[in-house]
């Protein structure tokens, strides 16, 4: 047990930090190309922070554990919204004013009816993984045209235009670049292996270390990407990161894993899992939106995402506990 304990310790490890590295220097590049910090923003640093469950959701699907890819994707999402902004509305609320955001509240929650709806079969095919990939192919260019829209006024835009490193030279960029696209796939790789060695041990299924403990040590950038942006009081940022990482986290992470090998879904994530990602995505949209004015996530509201959280964790284990005895 201690050497699959220090192979997803060491993963995560590797993982954040490579991840940090990718972002940073795919970041860079792009900007030292003359690309827009909004473009930059929307696209590489939005979804550059799903890397991880990207990267160990492919690698799952290629060493045959299909349901630790997509209890990764799931469980990310709710612990992006029930940990992450939880967490974070509880040190500083968060308002809402960009436009941008505002917008991709009832795409988010499209993208989450139709996975459902593909996973009613209880198996995402490489039919629907091609799907996935295409729709998250044109919510990228909606993305971008829309922010282009907007203007470099749009809080959001000024916010990633303070983030995009400004001063790294390329080939430093360059460099970071490389270093995150190795190390991203090699901790992957040990952390996948100690995820089953863990599951096996404790005779439970791969998607429940997929929900929990792969969940959150995948979402761990996003959790410091929100935690930093809310301290630099750039709240847009903070609420964009986790918002845009959802979408990917669907269409991108399941997408790709479904492409490589169809994933099968226990019929438990369509009844317990699903209904709490509705739910968190529901709360965030009424407390975010702000109809009358700024959205905001106050720390009560952030103290209910987060209360929520912990009961579903607790829930998730609890019900395989029933399930093995």
């Amino acid at each position: 047990m201690l050497i699959p304990i220090a192979q997803i310790i060491g993963g995560f490890i590797l993982l954040v930090w490579g991840a940090d590295r990718l972002v940073a220097g795919a970041s860079a590049t792009a900007r030292n190309l003359g690309v827009s910090p909004l473009i930059i923003g929307l696209t590489i640093v939005a979804f550059g922070t799903s890397a991880p469950e990207l990267i160990v959701s492919a690698m799952a699907a290629f060493q045959g554990n299909p349901g630790l890819a997509v209890g990764n994707a799931i469980g990310s999402n709710i612990a992006n919204i029930g940990l992450i902004l939880g967490l974070t509305a509880l040190i500083y609320p968060l308002r809402v004013e960009s436009e941008i955001l505002k917008r991709e509240y009832p795409l988010l929650m499209l993208i989450m009816i139709g996975s459902f709806i593909m996973a009613a079969d209880l198996i995402f095919n490489r039919t629907e993984g091609w799907l996935m990939l295409c729709g998250l192919t044109a919510l990228v260019i909606w993305m971008v045209r829309f922010g282009l829209r907007r203007g470099p006024q749009d809080p959001l835009a000024v916010e990633f235009a303070a983030e995009i490193p400004s001063d790294m030279p390329m080939r430093i960029a360059v460099m970071w670049l490389l270093v995150g696209m190795v190390i991203l796939p090699l901790s992957s790789h040990f952390l996948v292996e100690g995820a089953v060695s863990i599951a096996k041990s404790l005779s439970v299924s791969d998607a429940v270390i997929g929900l929990t403990i792969i969940a959150f040590g995948t979402s761990l950038p996003e959790l410091a990407a929100a935690l930093t942006s809310a301290l630099r009081k750039e709240d847009d940022l903070a609420i964009g990161t986790v918002i845009g990482s959802n979408m990917f986290n669907i269409l991108g992470v399941l997408g790709i894993a479904a492409t490589i090998s169809p994933v099968h879904v226990e019929e438990l994530m369509l009844k317990q899992d699903f209904p709490v990602m509705f739910l968190l995505t529901v709360l965030l949209f009424f407390m975010a939106y702000g109809i009358s004015g700024p959205g905001r996530i106050s720390r009560n509201s952030g103290g209910l995402l987060l209360a929520i959280y912990v009961c579903y964790q607790v829930l998730v284990w609890i019900t395989a506990t029933r399930v093995i005895s």
